[in-house]
């Protein structure tokens, strides 16, 4: 996913309630205690409005109510508009996870020096504070976020004894090339890769969000697949549910109860593709047809000019809606689209998709055909995929929609289904556990036991 794939409007809530399909610590459990302590490695963190400092957030709590001891890493909210920071002690408890804030830099990310910056000043105190206070007991979960933090683990591990896991989010150096911040083939992308094989290999374990992932992270850097574990991100079943769209407050306000509504929600960023539904939009025109983007992001100047030069009057673009009312705007449709663009697979995944699964809309799912996400749809009969500019096909599949409401209503169903099946934060968590305790000294003990 990348790291400001969904934003507020996609990931679950503070996660501070169990999951209601969770029954309890089973007796086979570990007592709390006797597991060993976890420590996140993250720039964002809640309650700052990045994507993977809400998933991470959950992911911690749920760790806790599995007994574990968690702490979590960070730094001062600071990855949306300066009116979403808020202030925060440097040292906290939510929800039985300790929280350590570092101070950082707060500029703006649009600058590339602005954002080397902020990156700078939080890793290198992360760096020192690895060296200083790194503990054998622990396991230390790296994320990407920034891109390179996991090669602070592999240089730690070179003077202390160090376990640590990578979380892959966004697989860079192939984001930056994909983007054209750096160059390919350049200086700059030789040594990013030496780096990743230095710091994957080091690695006890690493975690991958799609099987696309995991393939390019052990080509490219040589490790057993065994050591990779594709474990996808989740949403909250709790706070995100299927609701009728007739019930939706936002539905009503925004006019939305009567035309067939599509709804993206969430980073209107570089790595999703708009052309297409934007030319099925201008398609429909003069059909009983909405199309609603919700969010902020790279693409949102650009989207805001091509539906005034277009002309598009069923098209509009909404702010990010309050997180205590995501449900209610989720709901305020007939389909949820999820975008991926040309070239992205493997390198991130839309984490978006978890939501709309959640509330039981069906997909409109836009991609290259070789895509995981395609398979997913396409298999578990979740909705409906075109690939990416195929414009005509897409006018095609809505309008098919449009006449088949009961078809919808069943892919809705299905969505829900699956999702309660494989997204939930327990069982992603549970997966975490599991990966977490192989990198465990507890387990390396035991191993030799055997």
């Amino acid at each position: 996913m990348p790291t400001d794939t969904i934003n507020r409007n996609d990931p679950a809530d503070l996660a501070s309630g169990a999951d209601p399909t969770r029954t309890g610590a089973s007796a086979s459990d570990p007592a709390p205690g006797s597991r060993a302590p976890i420590v996140i490695l993250n720039q964002y963190y809640v309650p700052d409005v990045a994507s993977t400092g809400y998933l991470l957030h959950e992911l911690a709590t749920e760790l806790v109510n599995l007994g574990y001891d968690v702490s979590a890493t960070t730094c001062r909210p600071s990855y949306g508009p300066p009116e979403s920071w808020v202030s925060c002690p440097r040292k906290e408890k939510l929800n039985g996870v300790q929280v350590h804030r570092m101070w950082t830099t707060r500029l703006s990310k649009d600058s590339n020096i602005g954002r080397a910056i902020n990156y700078l000043t939080f890793i290198t105190q992360l760096a020192v504070r690895m060296l200083v206070t790194s503990s054998p007991r622990k396991v230390y979960l790296y994320t990407t976020n920034p891109p390179f933090l996991g090669v602070i683990g592999a240089v730690v591990s070179l003077f202390r004894r160090h376990r640590y896991v990578i979380l892959l989010h966004d697989a860079y150096p192939q984001m930056a090339v994909w983007v054209g911040t750096i160059k390919e083939g350049g200086l700059i992308e030789r040594v990013w890769k030496l780096a990743n094989r230095f710091a994957y290999r080091r690695a006890e374990q690493t975690i991958v969000l799609c099987d696309a992932a995991k393939t390019l992270v052990c080509e490219n850097n040589g490790i057993d697949p065994s050591r990779v574990h594709v474990i996808p991100n989740w949403a909250d079943g709790q706070t995100l549910y299927p609701m009728p769209k007739a019930d939706s407050q936002y539905a009503r306000k925004n006019g939305l109860i009567e035309p067939f509504t599509v709804m993206y929600s969430g980073n209107l960023g570089l790595y999703y593709e708009f052309g297409t539904i934007l030319d099925t939009a201008q398609n429909l025109r003069d059909e009983p047809f909405r199309l609603v983007l919700i969010g902020s992001g790279g693409k949102k100047a650009w989207l805001t000019e091509q539906i005034r030069s277009r002309g598009l009057t069923n098209t509009t673009i909404h702010p990010y809606q309050p997180f205590e009312t995501l449900n209610d705007s989720l709901t305020a449709c007939d389909a949820s689209l999820v975008t991926i663009a040309k070239g992205i697979e493997g390198i991130s995944y839309p984490s978006k998709l978890y939501s709309s699964l959640a509330v039981g809309r069906p997909i409109l799912a836009i991609s290259e055909p070789h895509s995981d996400l395609r398979k997913l749809v396409e298999q578990e009969h979740l909705g409906r995929w075109v690939e990416l500019g195929d414009a005509d096909r897409l006018t095609g599949v809505i309008r098919d929609m449009m006449s088949d409401p009961e078809s919808c209503r069943k892919m809705g169903l299905r969505a829900r289904e699956v999702f309660q099946e494989r997204y939930t934060r327990l069982a992603a968590t549970t997966r975490y556990a599991e990966v977490l305790d192989l990198a465990a000294p507890v387990a390396r003990t035991a191993s030799r036991r055997r």
